[in-house]
C-alpha cells in the first residue's frame, strides 16, 4: 500500500482516482455554436432548493463561455457514452462528433441517450484551489430510467455491474 508521505499531484491523482464518480456533459448552444465539457465531479447537493454541483478546472477555456449563458444542459452520460465522454473532454476537435444532441428553447443542450437531463442555471461559483465548484439550480429534469450511467474510476470509464435478483 502506498502512503501519502508527500502530497505530490501524481500521488493525489491516483488516490482521488479510487473514488468512482458519474460523468456529466455540461453543454449549451450559443449563437448556433454547441459548447460543452465533460465533468466527473458531479454531485447532487440539495432537494429544496433543487441544486447540483460539479467542479471545473480553472484553466478551462470552455467554462468562461459556458458560464456566460443563462441555462446549461446537464446530461448524466450513459454506459454507451464511453467514447463520447472522451470526445467531450478533449481539448481539440469537434466535441460533439457523432453525438445526437437536443437544444431546448432556453439554449440548454443535451446529449441523446443520457440517463438524466437537467436544465439548470448557475447559482454560485466557489473558488477551490485549482478548480471552481459550480453550484447549479435545476429548473427542469427528465429521467430515462432504463439507461444505466457510466462511471469514471481509476482513469477509466466503466459500466456498473449489477447482481442478479435473488
Amino acid at each position: 500500500m502506498k502512503t501519502l508521505e508527500s502530497l505530490e499531484p501524481t500521488i493525489l491523482r491516483e488516490a482521488f482516482g479510487h473514488v468512482p464518480s458519474g460523468v456529466v456533459a455540461v453543454c449549451a448552444e450559443l449563437d448556433g455554436d454547441r459548447i460543452g465539457l465533460a465533468a466527473s465531479t458531479f454531485v447532487p447537493v440539495s432537494l429544496d432548493p433543487p441544486l447540483v454541483g460539479f467542479c471545473v478546472q480553472n484553466t478551462s477555456t470552455t467554462w468562461p463561455r459556458l458560464s456566460a449563458v443563462p441555462n446549461l444542459g446537464i446530461s448524466v452520460l450513459g454506459e454507451a457514452h464511453d467514447v463520447a465522454a472522451r470526445t467531450l473532454a478533449s481539448r481539440t476537435g469537434d466535441r460533439f462528433d457523432g453525438l445526437h444532441t437536443e437544444t431546448n428553447e432556453r439554449g440548454a443542450l443535451f446529449i441523446g441517450g443520457a440517463s438524466v437531463w437537467l436544465d439548470a442555471t448557475i447559482s454560485d461559483q466557489v473558488p477551490a484551489g485549482d478548480h471552481t465548484i459550480v453550484v447549479l439550480r435545476i429548473v427542469e429534469a427528465h429521467v430515462q430510467s432504463e439507461v444505466e450511467p457510466i462511471v469514471f474510476h481509476r482513469s477509466s470509464f466503466r459500466r456498473l455491474a449489477f447482481d442478479a435478483p435473488s
